[in-house]
């Protein structure tokens, strides 16, 4: 067992921990680490939104320790009924609204959840005793996106141009707010990490451009076709990529320094290295690399390739994206474990292990375990 791991198992172990959109791609992986922490978890959130879902597939919801209740953050009172019933020391705010051409198709949903949702998690720590540490998790998109070379910093302006990066922002801002208003005088620390852009095996999503290539081979491989061919929007776009246990990593970090000292509740920017920010279709060459460079199991696979799909007067999305992480790379001294090449390893070999069948509990566990002890590596 590594430092990291030793250090959050000693931290983590039965405390009661509450995550937001446990149910989601994010949420269910920080659910089976905390889980594995040996953390007493409680989840709150809608159905999963996707069909298969990482959620059903990952095996959580039949975990010791933990506490699945289907709700929706835009409903306080049954929010605060769970905060209520729990009483939780650490929440992890994740539910949102999550994808930003969902955010065109309906704004208000979008801004309901991602903003009013914002405020009744707050809210339920205000008033009901017992939470010590918050971490709320937004986005790299909260930023006025001037397509600057360089990455954003914490202190650059909040102003996401879509509805779904300008409620997150908005996000931001109520978090502000609550923090100056109800929190700074107590024993509640509260933070933000604004993570880049997440990959890894398990996600389902429409609009992204893993689980477009997860869906290209798998119809190839169901309808036993030679060649898979995966559609990419906007193959010269630039975002900073990480895999999905590189922000969760953070937020265990961020979420219990802080409960230990306030020094650390703060901004973050949580991404990757500057050699991790790369075009969708520098990652689309890298996924068809893995995939067709062979697997673990002795079934044939279809070839990938991906195509260039773009689509004329298509919602806007930012061309050019980074952050900069330094102010947490100094101040908890760290570092990204796995740069993109390893990443897309294990997210190739996770997808073959979902499409051939095989333990995808174990899987996850086996991942964990890896990162864990390259932290130290």
């Amino acid at each position: 067992m590594d430092r990291r791991e030793t250090e959050f198992r000693s931290f983590y172990k039965d405390k009661r921990v509450l995550i937001t959109g446990h149910t989601g791609f994010k949420g269910t992986w920080l659910t089976k680490v905390l889980l594995g922490l040996g953390a007493q978890v409680t989840g709150y959130a809608l159905k999963p939104s996707t069909q298969p879902n990482l959620f059903a597939l990952s095996g959580v919801k039949n975990s010791g320790n933990f506490h699945h209740i289907t709700g929706d953050i835009r409903d306080l009172p049954g929010l605060k009924e769970t905060f209520q019933k729990y009483r939780p020391e650490i929440v992890f705010h994740l539910a949102a609204q999550p994808i930003v051409r969902d955010s065109y198709k309906d704004p208000v949903f979008t801004y309901s959840t991602n903003v009013m949702g914002t405020v009744h998690v707050l809210e339920c720590v205000r008033t009901v005793d017992g939470v010590r540490s918050v971490v709320n998790v937004t986005t790299d998109k909260v930023y006025k996106n001037m397509e600057w070379e360089y990455g954003y910093r914490e202190n650059e302006p909040l102003d996401g141009f879509d509805p779904y990066s300008n409620s997150k922002s908005c996000s931001e801002l109520v978090t502000h707010s609550y923090k100056a208003s109800f929190f700074d005088a107590n024993e509640v620390r509260i933070s933000t990490a604004r993570a880049g852009n997440v990959i890894g095996g398990g996600d389902f999503a429409n609009d992204r451009i893993i689980p477009d290539a997860v869906r290209a081979v798998e119809m190839a491989y169901r309808l036993n076709r030679e060649k898979a061919q995966i559609p990419v929007r906007n193959p010269h776009s630039t975002r900073p990529y990480q895999h999905v246990l590189e922000p969760l990593h953070m937020y265990l970090l961020i979420a219990m320094k802080q409960y230990q000292e306030a020094k650390y509740a703060g901004y973050y920017n949580v991404g990757p290295d500057d050699c991790d920010c790369v075009t969708t279709g520098r990652l689309a060459d890298l996924f068809c690399q893995k995939w067709n460079a062979g697997g673990e199991t002795a079934l044939s696979w279809p070839a990938a390739e991906w195509i260039n799909q773009a689509e004329p007067g298509a919602p806007h999305e930012a061309n050019f994206l980074k952050l900069d992480c330094s102010k947490i790379k100094n101040l908890f001294v760290w570092h990204p474990v796995w740069h993109m090449d390893r990443c897309m390893e294990e997210t190739v070999r996770f997808t073959k292990v979902w499409l051939s069948g095989g333990d995808l509990e174990a899987e996850m566990e086996r991942e964990i375990r890896a990162f864990f002890l390259d932290i130290d590596g």
